[in-house]
């Protein structure tokens, strides 16, 4: 898919044209953006830069109508093919982001003005007060947590946290926890569970940092043990995968009631990368692995693997943080009142049964 290169305004406007010559000339461009568009849903791998060109296309011929709106005056005419045009748009912009590549998908989840941790904490909870360190070696903030409201309620939340800078992704390490970043989080789980305390966890994070330190210090042992304890813990858990979900880096707090995935996020034991570096010795292969490896959220829902997709703005959570929160909020609280009505040994039964079911459908047994 290679739509035409449009120019940087509206000649036609610029010349003199009426604004009815224009619209022709906008509907011409839409049509060749669709025909783009079918072809990337429809097609080859390898269309991710395909259709970033449809979507600038897109958003060009989105400002030529908003020019095409003033210009046109009284033109009821004018006005009505106008908006029959914006109808188009959508309608493209619908289709595009129905039929995301798994690829662009991943690049989405990895978009660095994406919502982390803290900005939902800052829009759906209340009351937030965050406590540090594992009470053996060190803080570790790449994973937050602390205690919180969430619409009255008292709760704990844990999550990944990215930077967006270069100081801010150092100090976070680009939100690959240490092992005292998931000892933190176990230590707090435990208090949580002393005082009823519902968990709220959310995943976002490339795995477990893979460095010489995290490994004399005992990364798999902790993740491992947080598998065990997060499996029997009685309080209600929620997790939701906000963007990367990668392998037990994320699971180590994602053992829960409930496993939610945002519409864009993916989830999955290797990236795309690791994953063709391995199976063709070739990392540029990772549109490919990524489509073979089923990481978006529609595919883990079919499997099994997470409860519920959250939708996001159009275009994606890192558009508009604030309406991406308040979507994320309606599905917490409708799962969250479902886990209130369940006993403490329905919570554990079901948990239990889930991850049992789940493991036993990859391993085959």
């Amino acid at each position: 898919m290679v739509p035409p290169k449009l120019a940087p305004e509206t000649p036609a406007l610029q010349d003199g044209a009426s604004p009815s010559g224009v619209v022709q000339a906008s509907e011409y461009l839409v049509s060749v953006v669709r025909s783009g568009v079918e072809e990337s849903v429809n097609g080859k791998e390898g269309n991710t830069e395909a259709g970033a060109r449809a979507e600038q296309e897109l958003e060009r011929i989105e400002r030529q109508i908003e020019q095409l709106e003033t210009a046109a005056g009284d033109n009821q005419e004018a006005r009505r093919q106008l908006e029959q045009l914006h109808q188009q748009v959508h309608a493209l912009r619908r289709q595009m982001d129905a039929h995301l590549h798994a690829w662009r998908k991943a690049e989405l989840a990895r978009h660095p003005q994406r919502p982390y941790t803290l900005d939902y904490v800052q829009r759906i909870f209340t009351a937030w007060s965050e406590i540090h360190g594992d009470r053996g070696f060190a803080d570790d903030p790449a994973l937050v947590c602390g205690m919180a409201r969430f619409h009255g309620e008292e709760v704990m939340v844990i999550g990944h946290q990215k930077g967006r800078d270069t100081k801010t992704k150092l100090y976070r390490n680009f939100g690959m926890p240490n092992p005292e970043g998931y000892r933190k989080a176990l230590r707090l789980m435990r208090l949580a569970e002393k005082f009823a305390r519902p968990i709220f966890t959310f995943v976002d994070t490339p795995g477990a940092y893979p460095g010489l330190g995290a490994e004399e210090r005992g990364q798999a042992e902790a993740i491992a043990r947080n598998l065990r304890e997060m499996a029997r813990l009685e309080v209600p858990i929620i997790t939701t995968v906000t963007g990367e979900g990668g392998s037990g880096g994320a699971l180590a707090v994602a053992v829960a009631d409930r496993v939610l995935m945002m519409e864009n996020s993916i989830y999955a034991v290797i990236s795309p990368e690791g994953c063709a570096s391995i199976m063709w010795r070739d990392a540029s292969k990772k549109e490919l692995a990524a489509q073979a490896m089923r990481i978006t959220a529609e595919d883990l829902k079919q499997f099994g693997c997470i409860d519920d997709i959250v939708p996001e703005p159009p275009g994606g959570a890192h558009t508009d943080h604030a309406r991406a929160a308040e979507l994320l909020d309606r599905s917490l609280q409708r799962h969250f009142a479902e886990l209130k009505r369940q006993t403490v040994s329905q919570l554990l039964a079901s948990r239990y049964d889930k991850f049992r079911l789940m493991a036993q459908f990859f391993t085959g047994e």
